[in-house]
């Protein structure tokens, strides 16, 4: 090889790397709140990416808060030297514990930088939003929806029982049943937050006089025996044990694990408007003039799996324009 050719090949890095990096026309850092396998954390990341891919270097940290949500406060700081590093053009956090770990102590009123969030459950005014460099999309499940459509499936669902984890998201969840439970097509009947196996096993006999459907959402940190957080299908197969009626989820990956049906948020949809909200701010809009917005679109998914089990044949009419998912191996 002459020397020509190997000065050349050794340049040839140098050469190409202003180019990658300069097609990033902005910097923005992503702060999760769950891990990065969580399945609503990979809804939110897809829309992102379908917004920013093309014009910013993403960079996304995660709290983990699901699975160690004592260890969050720590990975927050940790976000926040990354920001330091960083310093990006704009920041979106997701979910409620990525503001009142990342955003709230460290951003909100205390830098320039927009902020936008993606996914907050607790009324806006909880984190002190809006504020001057925060806006974003709240995240609000399709229960009244979600019933609706579980009584064209089976119209003797007349008593709604909710199961959450113990957690900010569940809670959100009861305080919008509270507000919205004189719409409902079904009398809520209860309301169970749980933290272990041991009280799914203990619930499981009320559960079965009192509730004729179960809607369930933000099980994940659920506790096994041992004290291990369980994920989503993990605390669904505990459930089933004791329950054999039909369950209701928030998200299609609850459908898809073995909820029986659902009008579901989009993940992607949180990700996709925060994500454009995060670009105008950007390219010059003020923050302040970027309204909180609420989100609106929602699918109607049924698990065929659990519908032929159960020995359930709905009617054409209902199946029309639902999304039909075959339940996952466990």
């Amino acid at each position: 090889m002459s020397s020509f050719l190997r000065l050349l090949l050794q340049a040839l890095p140098l050469l190409v790397l202003p180019a990658l990096a300069s097609a990033a026309e902005f910097k923005v850092l992503v702060v999760m709140s769950y891990e990065q396998d969580n399945p609503w954390v990979r809804e939110i990341r897809e829309g992102i990416d379908s917004v920013l891919g093309t014009s910013s270097e993403v960079t996304y940290a995660y709290l983990d808060t699901k699975v160690d949500r004592a260890g969050g406060p720590a990975k927050a700081r940790l976000a926040y030297e990354l920001y330091q590093r960083l310093q990006p053009q704009g920041v979106i956090a997701a979910d409620d514990d990525a503001q009142t770990m990342f955003v709230v102590p460290f951003l909100k009123d205390k830098v320039a930088t927009p902020v936008m969030f993606a996914g907050v459950n607790a009324a806006p005014g909880d984190h002190g939003y809006p504020a001057g460099n925060v806006s974003g999309m709240l995240e609000r499940a399709h229960v009244r929806e979600s019933l609706a459509f579980a009584r064209q499936l089976l119209p003797s669902i007349r008593r709604a029982c909710f199961m959450t984890n113990h957690v900010p998201s569940g809670l959100a969840l009861r305080s919008q049943v509270e507000e919205e439970k004189a719409s409902y097509p079904a009398h809520v009947q209860a309301f169970h937050m749980v933290r272990a196996q041991s009280e799914i096993v203990a619930l499981g006999k009320s559960l079965r006089a009192d509730c004729d459907t179960v809607f369930i959402d933000s099980l994940e940190g659920i506790t096994d025996e041992a004290g291990k957080p369980m994920n989503n299908a993990e605390v669904l197969r505990v459930l089933a044990g004791v329950y054999s009626g039909p369950l209701l989820g928030g998200n299609r990956y609850q459908v898809e694990q073995g909820a029986w049906a659902a009008v579901v948020k989009s993940g992607q949809e949180q990700g996709e408007a925060s994500a454009e909200m995060l670009l105008q701010a950007i390219r010059g809009v003020p923050v302040a003039t970027i309204p909180i917005v609420r989100n609106s679109k929602g699918q109607r998914v049924i698990n065929v799996t659990a519908l032929e089990a159960h020995g359930i044949s709905p009617r054409p009419i209902v199946l029309r324009g639902a999304s039909l998912v075959r339940q996952q191996p466990n």
